[in-house]
């Protein structure tokens, strides 16, 4: 009987021993905090090309049924379309700026700026015959110089001041500006990055399309 109650006393002590450990009773571990994740901040994303803007096309429709036009620039093949109600109603040959392959990013670049535009300001007395002014830097132009630091948080925010207003943009910036469709000829790229027509051309546009017309440049 002794040795009997021995055992029961020493399995007692073990499972007063073992058992909370078992049961989860045991002192929990230290939590660990995991360092808080850094924000990745990623450029813009580029503006989408829109689908073929016509599905008709009457290129002999008099430019007085022309009343809400719009623009369609296609550099790669040196061409301006005027779409009016799905139906492509002019063709004109253009030429670009110096260096045309590629978006515009900076003064001087050569580069005739892609995307979505406005004409935001008409001019009859051109240096290159008429002119029709476009709001470039847009945007989008802004904040992927905002992102790659070449222009300070407070010009990106007098450009979309200026564009809420449907002002023309400030062109004092290291992206440049003065990005207009306008006169002088449309033979080669000569341009600092602007769309160039022949006069003729310069003269029907001038007289279809008013401020706020949209204009779309396409690679």
């Amino acid at each position: 009987m002794i040795l009997g109650a021995s055992k029961k006393t020493v399995f007692a002590i073990l499972a007063l021993l073992v058992l909370p450990a078992l049961w989860g009773c045991a002192s929990p571990p230290e939590k660990t905090t995991a360092p808080p994740a850094k924000t990745v901040r990623f450029p813009p994303p580029k503006a989408e090309e829109p689908e073929t803007p016509y599905s008709k096309v009457n290129k002999t429709l008099p430019l007085s049924a022309v009343r809400s036009p719009e623009i369609y620039v296609y550099k790669s093949e040196r061409k301006l379309l005027v779409v009016q109600d799905d139906t492509l109603v002019r063709e004109y040959p253009v030429g670009l700026g110096g260096a045309p392959r590629g978006d515009k990013s900076y003064q001087g670049d050569g580069r005739t700026p892609e995307g979505k535009f406005s004409v935001c300001m008409r001019n009859h007395s051109s240096r290159f015959y008429k002119s029709l002014g476009l709001d470039y830097p847009t945007r989008r132009h802004a904040e992927e110089a905002l992102f790659s630091g070449d222009i300070s948080p407070e010009e990106y925010r007098v450009i979309v001041s200026a564009l809420r207003r449907n002002e023309l943009p400030p062109w004092s910036t290291s992206m440049g500006g003065a990005i207009f469709i306008h006169g002088g000829g449309s033979e080669g790229d000569w341009t600092e990055g602007c769309v160039a027509v022949n006069n003729t051309h310069m003269d029907e546009l001038f007289r279809i399309v008013p401020v706020g017309t949209p204009v779309y440049v396409m690679p």
